[in-house]
């Protein structure tokens, strides 16, 4: 029990948001008379209730829903989960940054929290004086702080910058300093949310490293982000948030396989991509995706070694055929590159697609193990970007007979994810090359 510095229980947090509610064309004295005594009450019975919220109507977000559990000291905690599913305002509550609406929560030990870039920094004042300040708010005295200063400084690599105010640094400065500051100056607990993603890939490499450091020593890591790959890789508990609900929490690897299985429902039925996010001029998109055998037949869930056709059609306003480039880029799970399918390279000639077109890759052999993957469309047209889904389409493929022999690589062999069609076999040196044996002497 005393190895527990983090206990949720029943915890809830609830909003009130305004709706204005659309004015009628025509209003006559009466009814603008009723409309401004009901505004009157309305405001007058929220206020009783502490819940006053502009506009014409009230509801309630809920936006934790009875969430419970428990960390313990020295555990690195994943929180995952779709944007808006509570991530933040659970970090926020644990911070002691809002208070839950309902059910409790107990901390043992000093937070250091990194929610969002510049969080704790006061922008007039330099990068120095906000370094002692961050300090003495985590309640420790000058001379610790004096003590770690120089860590700090160079973990952040903005020694030029140090006594320049921040409100002048970039976002990727402030978060340098912001996280230096957070892990460095001892903390009990330390909570980081997404914000790393702001750094550049080299920086992301140092904040995993020490956040792994920091749990080395005792202390405990809230971790909250997209990136499976890190989360896969440092933390040992997660927890998976879903609309305000708690839907998951234990072993990372069985979360993860949770939250993947989730994600595979938000490709609409018959493939189409209306709701995935997107980047583009749009003049020309994808409009439906889907995956078949090599007879034709459409499959949900493509088989190692098998022949896979990704058939791809389009939507536009009047769009006449013209030369595009395309890319199919496959991704495993956690989000890293795998192979990309790219029509100016496996083409001779160049593909004229317009609205209505579908256009289909051929895949002889999938060369993916059994698993869950996530394909991302691209579309160029007169070097201008068309379409760029941003949100990955989520796929599983199932263990097949890639090899030829029934056999599989071994579970959790690393580089089992693409598999390469080979062979072995033994070669017999030639007479002349036969070395002879030398003899032993005793």
């Amino acid at each position: 029990m005393n190895d527990i510095v983090i206990r949720a229980e029943h915890l809830g947090k609830s909003y009130m948001i305004g709706h204005q509610r659309e004015r009628e064309r025509y209003s006559a004295l009466r009814d603008v008379v009723a409309g401004a005594g009901r505004r009157v009450l309305r405001r007058a019975f929220d206020t009783a209730r502490g819940r006053v919220v502009p506009g014409g109507e009230a509801e309630e977000f809920r936006a934790l829903q009875d969430i419970s559990f428990e960390v313990r000291r020295g555990e690195v905690l994943g929180i995952i989960g779709r944007n808006g599913a509570g991530k933040s305002t659970l970090l926020k509550v644990l911070s002691r940054i809002t208070e839950p609406s309902a059910g409790r929560v107990t901390i043992r030990g000093r937070v250091a929290s990194l929610l969002e870039v510049g969080t704790g920094f006061h922008p007039e004042l330099t990068g120095r004086e906000n370094i002692y300040l961050n300090g003495a708010i985590l309640g420790m005295t000058r001379a610790e702080i004096r003590r770690r200063f120089d860590e700090i400084v160079a973990f952040a690599e903005v020694e030029k910058f140090l006594d320049t105010p921040v409100k002048r640094y970039s976002s990727g400065m402030y978060v340098r300093l912001a996280f230096a500051v957070a892990a460095h100056l001892e903390p009990e607990i330390l909570v980081v949310d997404e914000v790393l993603a702001v750094g550049d890939s080299e920086f992301q490499k140092k904040c995993l490293g020490k956040m792994g450091e920091v749990a080395g020593e005792g202390r405990t890591v809230l971790f909250v982000s997209h990136n499976m790959g890190a989360v896969r890789a440092l933390c040992g508990t997660c927890l998976f948030l879903q609309q305000g609900r708690l839907v998951g929490f234990g072993a990372t690897d069985d979360t993860l396989g949770l939250y993947l299985r989730q994600n595979e429902g938000r490709l609409q039925e018959g493939g189409y991509l209306a709701n995935c996010r997107r980047r583009g001029a749009g003049n020309l998109r994808f409009r439906r995706m889907r995956l078949r055998k090599g007879d034709g037949s459409e499959v949900a869930q493509p088989v190692t070694g098998e022949e896979l056709c990704i058939a791809l059609e389009f939507e536009g306003n009047r769009v006449e055929p013209r030369p595009v480039r395309l890319g199919v880029n496959f991704f495993d799970a956690w989000g890293n590159a795998l192979f990309i399918c790219a029509n100016e390279a496996a083409c001779a000639g160049s593909l004229q697609i317009g609205s209505g077109d579908t256009a289909v890759c051929r895949i002889p052999r999938l060369p993916l193990s059994a698993g869950h993957y996530k394909i991302r469309l691209f579309l160029e047209r007169n070097g201008v970007i068309e379409d760029w889904l941003e949100d990955e389409v989520p796929i599983e493929v199932v263990e097949g007979n890639f090899f030829g022999t029934s056999k599989n690589l071994p579970s959790g062999w690393a580089g089992k994810t693409v598999l390469v069609d080979h062979s072995w076999h033994m070669e017999t040196p030639a007479a002349g090359d036969v070395q002879p044996k030398k003899e032993r002497v005793a």
